[in-house]
């Protein structure tokens, strides 16, 4: 069985989760549920980081320590993952002394080895944001390139180096060539014209009297590792590097991993040179997903439109939230998410459209009382159709052309019941040749809506098994289910409408 390894990134856990991790987790979940669709062994990573400044810090302005505090917002992550229904298969934290640390210990010792970790003083421009340090050029009026409005300290110190310069043009060459694949084209244009400009040696430490919260550096243990070799590694760490058995041996190179564009240059360049340094085969593939404004600002406490993925999913429920997302917003690119745009897309494509088409047909097989011998379909190039751009949506990780083309298949079913009107035969079904007749258009109905229960598996997981077993086909089984009889029962409505 072919394998697919899978990962997201690991949030930090300085404060609770927002709608943008929803995003990524969902996005991680379709690809996951697809390859395994496609009878692919998946292993699906996720995680926390739970090191760096801003844990630190926030945890002793709590008066807590580091480690309770991360593990109280860890819970919430999870709380998060369950809640959206994740099929995740593992959940690492940096702070587990047992898996994690170990691994981040043995890729310091490798890197040391080749000579690529050396001591030296630094002074830069430190962002606490997303934890890193910034060249003078990289500034925007003075502040820091992806956190405007954010005050960057200037800050100097003695620190361990690792010699990302050393790896430029190799870095160049495997991305131009294709060996690291990165979605969409624009963040490869992106990183390899940051590439480019000249790449600088990166940070690796903070001195353990500034920073005690960390894994303390192999022979150095007056400084902790800095975020990079110890949040990065933590895609080993998922699949057993320190070890490198049989876990690790099976699924490494991850087949995807999938970020946010703050982070690409940390995972197109300082994570890559890692592993060409060390020896380790690449990743195979980014995906790099865009943000998610709210009312086409920057999401803002003070503003009052930070959108709460539990409160939606408490009230709204878990696959109209998984819709919106994967519909609304292109994977690739920033996405606008607002209550209003939340509840006209589901009235419209969930309550009117999929869950009314679904009760149209429940109650046409009530009336009808006879099991349905599924045959040929009426809208069978049409399935076809919608499976070919299915697919090819899928192999460039466009999520929201995938579900578009399962609605397309449903626009066209209920065109086509409304052209057979079948409720019409239903009176007089008893007359010679009416009866086969809806039979027939029922047979097309169901397969065609088994088809599209079967394509929405990976996005709305409940709904889709819902519809398959008031279908009365098998969920487990790849459409058309030639040859069966469905009896169909009624279900509850799937979409109940939503008054403003």
């Amino acid at each position: 069985m072919a394998k697919f390894y899978l990962t997201t990134s690991i949030p930090y856990v300085n404060a609770p989760p927002h709608i943008g991790h929803a995003l990524e987790f969902l996005q991680a979940d379709v690809v996951a549920r697809y390859e395994r669709l496609r009878e692919k062994e998946v292993f699906f990573l996720t995680g926390t980081d739970d090191h760096g400044q801003k844990n630190y810090q926030t945890a002793l302005s709590l008066g807590k320590t580091p480690q309770d505090f991360v593990d109280e917002n860890a819970q919430h992550f999870e709380k998060l993952l369950r809640d959206l229904g994740i099929s995740h298969d593992d959940f690492i934290r940096t702070s587990d002394q047992d898996r994690h640390w170990p691994v981040a210990r043995k890729i310091w010792r490798e890197l040391d080895a080749e000579g690529d970790i050396y001591k030296k003083s630094y002074r830069g421009f430190y962002c606490v944001g997303h934890e890193t340090f910034h060249p003078e050029s990289d500034l925007v009026n003075g502040e820091c390139p992806d956190y405007t409005g954010k005050p960057l300290e200037l800050r100097e110190e003695e620190n361990y180096f690792f010699r990302l310069s050393k790896y430029s043009n190799a870095l160049k060459e495997i991305i131009e060539q294709g060996q690291l694949v990165i979605y969409p084209e624009t963040r490869k244009a992106e990183i390899l014209a940051f590439i480019e400009r000249g790449l600088e040696d990166v940070s690796f430490s903070r001195p353990r009297e500034k920073l005690p919260w960390g894994i303390p550096v192999p022979g150095g243990e007056t400084h902790v590792m800095y975020v990079w070799c110890d949040a990065l590694t933590n895609y080993l760490s998922g699949v057993g590097y320190a070890e490198a058995g049989a876990k690790f041996q099976k699924f490494w190179p991850p087949d995807l991993q999938i970020i946010g564009k703050d982070i690409l240059r940390f995972h197109a360049a300082i994570w890559p040179a890692m592993l060409i340094a060390v020896k380790v085969p690449l990743p195979k593939a980014l995906l790099v997903h865009g943000f998610i404004t709210s009312g086409g600002k920057k999401m803002s406490k003070s503003l009052g439109n930070v959108i709460d993925p539990f409160d939606f999913l408490s009230r709204y429920g878990r696959d109209s939230v998984r819709y919106f997302l994967l519909r609304e917003i292109p994977a690739t690119e920033d996405g606008d998410f607002t209550e209003e745009r939340f509840v006209l897309r589901y009235n419209a494509d969930l309550a009117n459209g999929l869950g009314n088409l679904t009760s149209r047909i429940l109650t046409l097989g009530e009336k009808y009382g006879r099991e349905i011998a599924l045959g040929t379909s009426d809208l069978e190039s049409v399935i076809n159709e919608t499976w070919g751009r299915y697919e090819t949506s899928f192999e460039r990780y466009q999520f929201h052309e995938a579900i578009g083309a399962v609605w397309q298949l449903l626009s066209r079913l209920d065109a086509y019941l409304n052209e057979k009107a079948p409720w019409h035969l239903l009176s007089i079904q008893n007359e010679e040749g009416v009866c086969d007749a809806i039979g027939h258009i029922l047979s097309s109905a169901v397969i065609a809506l088994g088809n599209a229960g079967w394509l929405l598996r990976p996005f709305l997981p409940d709904t889709a098994e819902k519809i398959l077993s008031a279908l009365s086909l098998d969920g487990g089984a790849k459409a058309p289910w030639q040859e069966k009889k469905a009896k169909l029962r009624k279900a509850e409505p799937l979409f109940p409408r939503l008054e403003k």
